[in-house]
Order: structure tokens, then sequence, then C-alpha cells
């Protein structure tokens, strides 16, 4: 295998960190979605025809698949890094949108995403990182599939801000954990070295096949802010929209991702 189309090593991630980005941004979206009118959880969002109570239900439900992979007996090793997750969700779709319409109708927002907190503050504190964890789409360290709950949780933070016209914080540890594994996933599906790809402050990555740059500035290079890389790599937000609007900066013949994207949807 050539270097141009090696793929890259998982990033490492600060299991601490992670685990605090988690509980921080879930305690946002438990703040928001506590002071909703039943109105305001009845109107609609960007994702098909969830309304912002199926939204809520899904993140509760993100957030409860770590307790509910906890309780279940721990498979002897791990069979994927955080690196497949990206582009192995949409296979799941149809099976998650069942459960969630299931959870919306049957519980009460607010007291789902309460209970799942409380659950989650309870049970995973005492396990370690490297607890091997059944979940999608294979057997995880428990370290790397709370990176992948920093994903859902940022992701559809954005979701529900859009859906209420509104402002949601995002926990900086949790935002940067999302942009840089959307970032990995893409490297990972158009291995290269021919096309840099900035997201500062969070990340860098190199991609596509091609000439490799090795020093100075290289010849063709994308770069955009955390959110609209965010919403360009889960298909939130267009390619070329995004380049018309400024929201991208992309320079050299090969700079062209509309093609890649999204990486994850």
């Amino acid at each position: 295998m050539s270097p141009a189309a090696r793929t890259p090593r998982p990033r490492r991630y600060d299991p601490a960190k992670t685990r605090a980005a988690v509980t921080a941004q879930y305690a946002e979206v438990r703040r928001v979605v506590g002071g909703l009118t039943p109105e305001q959880l009845a109107a609609p969002t960007r994702l098909g025809d969830w309304t912002v109570r199926e939204l809520a239900a899904h993140l509760s439900m993100a957030v409860g698949s770590v307790v509910r992979a906890l309780r279940l007996p721990a498979p002897p090793e791990p069979e994927v890094t955080v690196l497949a997750w990206p582009s192995a969700t949409a296979q799941y779709a149809t099976g998650i949108d069942e459960h969630v319409r299931e959870l919306a109708a049957g519980h009460d927002p607010v007291e789902l995403l309460e209970r799942t907190a409380e659950e989650f503050a309870q049970v995973v504190p005492g396990e370690p990182d490297d607890r091997v964890i059944p979940c999608r789409p294979g057997a995880m360290l428990l370290g790397d599939y709370l990176v992948t709950r920093c994903v859902e949780l940022v992701v559809h933070t954005d979701d529900l801000a859009d859906a209420l016209g509104t402002e949601i914080p995002f926990d900086r540890q949790a935002l940067a954990a999302t942009t840089r594994l959307l970032a990995d996933g893409l490297a990972a599906k158009a291995p290269g070295g021919s096309v840099e790809v900035r997201v500062p402050p969070f990340a860098v990555v190199q991609c596509v096949e091609g000439p490799r740059h090795t020093r100075g500035t290289p010849p063709n290079v994308v770069e955009t802010d955390p959110l609209t890389w965010i919403r360009l790599a889960t298909g939130r937000a267009d390619w070329a929209a995004a380049l018309d609007a400024a929201k991208v900066s992309a320079s050299g013949e090969r700079a062209d991702l509309g093609g890649l994207l999204p990486v994850m949807s």
C-alpha cells in the first residue's frame, strides 16, 4: 500500500475529557428541553417528519445506549475502532427511527432525559475506559464509544437549536471531539495527501489521492469553521451553498469535496 493510500490511525482522545464533555453537553440539552412548551415540543425539525419531541427522545436514546450496553455481557475484545463509526451509522437509520417514535409516544421527554441522566451518572463512572461494550457497528471500547456520543449530542443539539430558532451552547471538548472524528472520517473515506482540510482550532487532516504535499503551503486547501464542517459532514449543509456563502474556502484543483460529503448520514 502506498503512503497516499494508507488509512490514518485512529486519533487518541482524553477519556476523562470525553466523559465530562458528554455530561456537559447532555446537561445543555436537558436544560433547553426542560423549558419547552407543548407547542415547541410539537415544532418540526430538519430531520424528516420528526418533531422536537422525537428529537429529544433520540437524544435520550443516544446517551442511554451507553447504560444499556454496560448492562450486557462484555464481548471478549473490540471489533472496531471509533474511526469505523461515522460511515456505518446510515445502515441503522430505520431501526433507530422506529425506536425513537415509540419512546416519544410513550414517555414525557423531560422525564425521559432526566431518567437517562441519572442512570448514566450511576452506571458509567465506575466502568473503566477499556471496558469492551456491545454496540453498533461492532464491539468497541467504552472510551471510544463515548466519543461517538459527543458526536450524537453536538449534531443533534445543533438540530434542536435550528428547530427552536435559538442558540444552544456547545461544550468545547464535545465540539472538538465531533470536529476531529468527522474530519478523520473524511480522511478514512478518501485516503491520500493531496488536499489539506483545516477546521481551526480543532482539526487538520490530509485526504484525497494525488501528489502528497511535503513542505510550504499545500496546493489544495479547504478551510472552514467547526459548525459549518459538522453540518457539511452530516448532510445538514450543502457544499456548493457553503462555498457561495463564504462559509468555506477551497483553493486548488482537487479541493472540491462535494462528491465526498456527507461523511456521516
